[in-house]
């Protein structure tokens, strides 16, 4: 595995890592409101403005990675910095995701950061809107290249009325996998050439290496508990594992872990999970909070750094098994007629959670909506940064709240 490692450096360069990193980095830092808001931070930034990706190969890109189980936007991550500079790549652009969400949320573990009452903060508000406009621009650009015809039109509202209804992830899932039976039943068409092939270098035999690890940790983790290093490993990958739906389903999962056993206080977790909302990045950095306040007898940066790399491994492992596969599956007319089923299943999806929870948990006064417009019309009409939105947003949103 480390020869293949080598090899992705080798073929990319320092540069490439470097570049992906800072990517990250910036994007680590600014982007606020959750998994969907993230995927249209990543579209603005790797398909419209670097080109890294076209629209429809982003597309069955995020239309992979929410079939398989983990944050879905951070695999998006780590699949676009694979692609851009291989294994190295996909590790870096974790890394610079990751890392400003987790060095958070570690000092407010330890103490040093006192923040005021994260639900009355005018700035954290503010940051719940913007993420509104975000997730706006993200629905509407996806959907003017994904639902082209009235087919693709009903099916995306279809899913977003069974997503609305009936809200949960196991739902989410099952959309997703009837929007690609439909898809094979009224959308088949003649092969699209359209996309570029994703530009992978791991073969067949490395993807069928990182699955195999998947499953063997998975399975031999529980075995080797002996020590609360590997106890606590082993807890945050399965959790990692098993979860569908992103960061806020993997929240009770663990709950379940860490507080029946008497690794973390409920209030300790009900606080980080307060903190987790009000950082940028991905919602799985909360378990590196849960890692550095564990009572496992483990010194908090350790538990912290244990934490961290066990929930998102198994995502890791996932993304790199799977896309050696990917670019040979989404080469067969019957897999494109599902893969135009999901992506306006995923329309859908996205079109529900723009109302809830994005919408309903920010837009409360015609205040908030005039914000609301105003970073809309920053990002669609004046193309302004998105970086550079999120941070008025916050400006008049503490104002507002004074």
């Amino acid at each position: 595995m480390l020869c293949l490692v080598q090899q992705g450096l080798e073929r990319k360069g320092w540069r490439a890592v470097a570049e992906v990193f800072g990517v990250f980095l910036r994007l680590g830092l600014t982007s606020f409101g959750g998994p969907v808001a993230h995927l249209g931070y990543f579209r603005e930034e790797f398909v419209r403005r670097r080109g890294w990706l076209d629209e429809q190969g982003y597309a069955d890109l995020v239309a992979l990675c929410q079939f398989l189980p983990g944050p879905a936007s951070s695999q998006v991550g780590m699949a676009v910095g694979m692609y851009r500079a291989g294994l190295w790549g996909a590790l870096a652009a974790w890394a610079g995701f990751t890392l400003p969400s987790a060095a958070l949320l570690v000092l407010f573990a330890l103490g040093v950061a006192r923040l005021e009452d994260l639900g009355s903060a005018g700035w954290l508000h503010g940051l719940k809107v913007v993420a509104v406009a975000v997730v706006a621009q993200a629905v509407w650009g996806m959907a003017q290249g994904l639902t082209p015809d009235r087919p693709r039109v009903t099916l995306a509202v279809g899913a977003a009325a069974v997503a609305l209804l009936w809200p949960g992830p196991a739902v989410q899932v099952a959309i997703i996998a009837a929007s690609g039976v439909v898809g094979t039943w009224l959308l088949r068409g003649p092969v699209n050439a359209a996309s570029s092939p994703l530009p992978l270098r791991l073969g067949a035999r490395a993807g069928a290496l990182f699955l195999t690890l998947f499953f063997a940790l998975l399975l031999a983790l529980p075995l080797l508990r002996q020590t609360p290093a590997l106890a606590l490993f082993d807890s945050f990958y399965r959790a990692g594992s098993l979860v569908f739906g992103g960061g806020h389903v993997v929240l009770p999962l663990l709950q379940a872990e860490v507080v029946p056993p008497g690794w973390v206080a409920e209030e300790a977790f009900v606080a980080g999970y307060g903190a987790a909302q009000a950082v940028p990045g991905p919602l799985f950095t909360f378990a590196a909070y849960l890692g550095a306040v564990n009572r496992v007898g483990l010194e908090p940066l350790a538990g912290a750094a244990i934490a961290l790399v066990a929930v998102f491994l198994p995502a890791f492992l996932l993304v790199a098994g799977t896309l050696p596969f990917w670019n040979r599956l989404r080469s067969y007319a019957g897999v494109q007629a599902a893969l135009r089923g999901v992506n306006a299943g995923v329309v859908g999806i996205l079109l529900a959670a723009l109302y809830t929870p994005v919408w309903t948990s920010a837009v409360h006064s015609p205040a908030h909506f005039a914000l609301m417009l105003g970073c809309f019309t920053l990002l669609m009409h004046w193309k302004a940064p998105p970086w550079l939105v999120v941070l008025l947003a916050a400006g008049v949103g503490a104002l507002l709240g004074l």
